[in-house]
């Protein structure tokens, strides 16, 4: 049995992964974190991780970065290791997640889905073959109209798999209008879209001479994210300290 304490628990995702864990035989939330306790959980509710006197096996966390250096000074002093599912760190946060990898295991994703975190492969195999022929490159993402940054993590996760597969030399252009000049081979262009409920759409779209090949994943419920989440978490617990990945989750089911 995984003992979960759920950082978020009365978002939107925090009441998913609720759901999805009470179906779930090998996984138990003990106790969530959120600054407001609607009384509907089965579990105790702690305005913050500080205050958290339950022992848990692992943390997710799916609320804000604001929350970042609490937890992880929580999961280092307590050796709990920590699902971080949040977007929108900073280059500084980043570096906090690298150097507590150190002393804790910490499993990091901008998306928790099976398919996004397979399309990462699949986009860095197409741009050996494709971006190395000279096709164009370009992301478009859309997601609902209460998201609040652009472009999302998980387009930047697909932009950073394209780059990396072709030694980081794509500069990404988040933004055209005040340029009027020829696109530039080195360019990533990466698009947000925000509006109605959209869940989570990404294209990656390879643009070459007289054809185009593109990479879509369309999620229709946030169920598929949760599950990714909880499977980390399960696969996290009792986990040297170390920086884990949702490929690491993938390879070992």
């Amino acid at each position: 049995m995984t003992r979960i304490i759920m950082s978020g628990c009365n978002g939107m995702m925090g009441r998913t992964i609720t759901n999805i864990v009470k179906e779930d035989a090998e996984a138990e939330i003990v106790a969530g974190i959120d600054l407001v306790d609607n009384g509907e959980n089965s579990y105790p509710v702690f305005k913050s991780i500080t205050d958290c006197t339950v022992e848990g096996d692992v943390v997710i966390d799916f609320s804000t970065p604001k929350v970042l250096d609490k937890l992880l000074a929580y999961g280092e002093k307590n050796n709990v290791p920590l699902v971080l599912c949040a977007t929108g760190y900073s280059e500084e946060q980043l570096a906090e997640i690298e150097a507590a990898s150190e002393k804790v295991a910490v499993l990091k994703s901008a998306n928790m889905s099976l398919g996004i975190n397979t399309l990462l492969k699949l986009v860095q195999d197409a741009a050996k073959v494709l971006a190395a022929e000279g096709f164009d490159v370009e992301i478009v993402e859309k997601h609902h109209n209460q998201k609040l940054d652009a472009p999302s993590g998980t387009a930047l996760a697909l932009a950073d798999s394209v780059n990396e597969a072709m030694g980081n030399q794509y500069e990404y252009i988040y933004d055209r209008s005040q340029r009027r000049e020829k696109r530039d081979k080195k360019e990533l262009g990466i698009s947000a879209v925000r509006g109605g409920t959209i869940v989570g759409d990404h294209d990656v779209i390879f643009a070459g001479t007289d054809e185009v090949i593109t990479f879509s994943h369309m999620a229709y419920s946030k169920a598929v994210f949760g599950k990714g989440a909880v499977s980390a978490a399960k696969f996290l617990k009792g986990k040297e300290a170390g920086r884990y990945e949702m490929a690491d989750v993938i390879a070992a089911n």
